[in-house]
């Protein structure tokens, strides 16, 4: 199909336990170009990458890199070769220095030391090609998430890679860091570099793409030049039917006040933050990444302690002195970051799903399993969790599938206020649409959500009344006749 080609993989196959999660998948890279890999969750995007680079062996089908078989090979002959994989989780060694993890396993040597100075002086030169202000010096631990992720990529460059693999690298970032990494890319693009480039975000696939695929159930559905798409047949052919209403309108009577903040602060983080969310109101938190949406939630739900003002729980006034106070009070929060506070990867469904709610099915010390099991599966089939029952480990899960479990594990505590904080990162437009149908559902049964997302459409699409935040502050609280994109992003940046 293209005629310059620098990378091929043919007839690519693979199951686990029997079960078919690849079945004669076929790609064909181009070099210079980026190349964007489509699916909902467990479309097979993931295991065809981990394939590639070799973290899995492929069980039939070869790969070629410059018309070379590269199949079979190892993590770091590949890496050698030139294929270079930015993971969603940034992989990086926290304690040490930006160069050390830039070089890490290609460490420059004088008489059997470690020659730091070389290092740093070719880290210094690849970060300042990619326009990056940041320190070869300083260690990744105090290095922003969008700063990580850039130097994922200073990595990656230092392997001289041909082919760099993308898995949602915009997850984290700001508008203006995914700015300057879209200029990245184009710079890489103009050294003959492949992108494959894996999201979830529609308007960056467009933005970027020069070629789509699109994998279902882990087949090739096809394979297009992004000009042949556009949005909603892109969505089609990912979930294999049309979703002609992505949110769903639901007029729900408002009830009484279920929290009310006032004035509440934490000491340079943000200051001054007053609302109110009724019974059957979803009020959306907005603002630029630093801006304190998250802070505000965690305050909420008990995990940081607030140094000024007061937070109202059904007309009484309430301190919280940790997170378990909150769960008793009725708080339930869904946070950002699912993998590493949000469930217990090596434990299973049921566990995960209970954890927060023991209480209720122990007497005595002892857990009552058949209540358990009972109200685990009734919280499995209602969110429609697509495993091989409730006891399969999440580690094994997709990623939607995951953020169903962290839903569930909320659910389970019967919550009457709900904060869901990025709800929808990193999983596919299909399981999107099914979190849009149950926030509806939650607000329709007279919960009180409030709703964190960096993803605009989310936020005017689901939100009856929107609050921006702008370094901490409170800039505005709009009604949805009065909210628009433009008008939040004026108080966003303000």
């Amino acid at each position: 199909m293209f005629q310059n080609n620098i990378l091929t993989l043919n007839n690519i196959s693979k199951s686990f336990s029997g079960i078919k999660v690849l079945e004669d998948v076929s790609l064909q890279i181009e070099k210079g170009k980026v190349h964007a890999l489509m699916g909902e969750n467990g479309a097979g995007k993931s295991t065809l990458m981990k394939i590639l680079v070799g973290l899995l062996q492929a069980d039939a089908g070869e790969i070629l890199l410059e018309g070379e078989v590269i199949s079979g090979l190892s993590v770091h002959a590949i890496l050698g070769k030139g294929i270079a994989m930015i993971h969603q989780e940034i992989l990086m060694v926290p304690d040490l220095s930006v160069a050390q993890n830039i070089f890490l396993g290609k460490e420059s040597h004088r008489f059997s030391w470690l020659n730091a100075s070389e290092i740093n002086h070719k880290s210094k030169q690849i970060l300042a090609d990619l326009k990056l202000n940041i320190s070869p010096k300083i260690k990744v631990k105090n290095l922003s998430i969008a700063d990580r992720q850039m130097v994922e990529i200073a990595k990656a460059i230092s392997n001289k890679a041909k082919v760099i693999i993308m898995d949602e690298p915009t997850s984290a970032l700001s508008e203006i860091e995914v700015v300057i990494l879209f200029g990245i890319i184009e710079s890489l693009k103009n050294q003959g570099v492949a992108i494959i480039y894996i999201s979830h975000k529609m308007d960056e696939i467009f933005k970027i793409s020069d070629t789509i695929t699109v994998l279902r159930d882990g087949k090739l559905i096809t394979t297009k030049k992004a000009e042949e798409l556009d949005n909603q047949s892109l969505i089609n052919l990912m979930v294999g039917r049309e979703i002609s209403e992505l949110f769903p309108v639901t007029k729900i009577e408002v009830g009484k006040t279920l929290i009310s903040v006032k004035n509440l602060g934490r000491k340079n983080v943000f200051s001054d933050v007053n609302f109110e969310v009724k019974a059957g109101e979803v009020l959306g938190l907005a603002g630029l990444v630093g801006a304190g949406r998250s802070e505000i939630a965690r305050a909420i739900a008990g995990l940081d302690k607030i140094d000024a003002g007061t937070i109202t729980i059904d007309s009484e006034e309430t301190q919280f002195k940790s997170p378990l106070d909150a769960i008793r009070l009725g708080i339930g929060f869904v946070t950002e970051d699912r993998k590493a506070l949000g469930f217990i990867p090596q434990m299973t469904i049921k566990e995960n799903f209970s954890l927060a709610s023991l209480e209720e099915f122990s007497k005595m010390g002892f857990v009552n399993t058949k209540e358990e099991i009972k109200s685990t599966q009734i919280v499995y089939n209602n969110l429609k969790v697509k495993a091989s029952g409730l006891s399969q480990k999440v580690i094994n899960l997709s990623g939607g599938n995951q953020q169903k479990v962290v839903i569930g594990k909320v659910l389970m505590s019967n919550p009457k206020i709900i904060i869901f904080d990025e709800p929808t990162r990193g999983i596919d437009v299909g399981a999107k649409f099914e979190i849009y149908k149950l926030i509806n559902t939650l607000k329709a049964k007279g919960l009180a959500i409030i709703l964190i997302s960096s993803e605009m459409p989310e936020i005017l699409g689901l939100c009856d009344r929107i609050l921006v935040l702008s370094r901490g502050k409170q800039m505005a609280i709009l009604s949805k006749s009065e909210a628009s994109q433009e008008k939040i992003m004026q108080y966003a940046i303000h």
